[in-house]
């Protein structure tokens, strides 16, 4: 059997990554393939913990600590989870992943970026997406999505404007760097061209 594909989402919060790995698992569904849908931090028993820590715990969390926190949760995700279903010829459809801890916590929190992903690089044991579909949205028509859709919200998006403008100029720095393995995709564009384009990069791939 032949190894399965690894697709990420990727995206400021509000970016419409949700929607779009649900649409898309169901298009691989219809397809037949055999789709695993999960997300980081939360895919796992001990992920669902790591997620209440670092999104919802009441105070501060020293930034190198929420580092290692999500470093730890990738680790025991993708050696439970992405790697099995990936054995099994599965294609895996996550939400986030190293990009996130790159973009949040090094660009983000102001730490050092090549640190940060050389942590996760080692815990993932160098584990990367053949895709990473970003959905990129600015920052206040994100904040606009959010405030319609929550009454509250978790650590990461409670933060100031700022801090979601260097998510965003990292992730598209990401992007730039490595363009065989991203497909950037304008997140104001409607739900339905947005699918149709992600499903195009990703028939490619099949």
């Amino acid at each position: 059997m032949s190894r399965g594909v690894f697709i990420t989402l990727e995206g400021g919060d509000g970016s419409g990554k949700t929607t779009q790995a649900e649409l898309l698992r169901e298009w691989l569904a219809t397809g037949g393939r055999t789709v695993v849908r999960t997300r980081e931090p939360g895919g796992t028993e001990v992920g669902v913990e790591v997620r209440e820590i670092v999104l919802h715990h009441r105070g501060d969390i020293a930034p190198r600590a929420e580092a290692l926190l999500y470093a730890a949760d990738r680790a025991h995700h993708v050696a439970t989870v992405v790697r099995p279903a990936l054995a099994r010829g599965e294609v895996v459809i996550q939400d986030r992943y190293i990009d996130s801890s790159v973009a949040y916590q090094g660009a983000g929190r102001v730490l050092d970026s090549e640190a940060v992903r050389g942590i996760s690089e080692w815990a993932t044991e160098g584990l990367l997406p053949d895709l990473t579909v970003l959905l990129d949205l600015d920052a206040d028509a994100a904040r606009g999505r959010l405030d319609e859709a929550r009454t509250r919200y978790d650590r990461l998006e409670a933060e100031a404007s700022e801090f979601h403008d260097r998510v965003r100029a990292a992730y598209l720095t990401l992007a730039d760097a490595e363009p065989d393995r991203f497909l950037v995709v304008d997140a104001a564009r409607p739900v339905d061209e947005i699918a149709a384009l992600i499903r195009a990069r990703v028939a490619s791939l099949l």
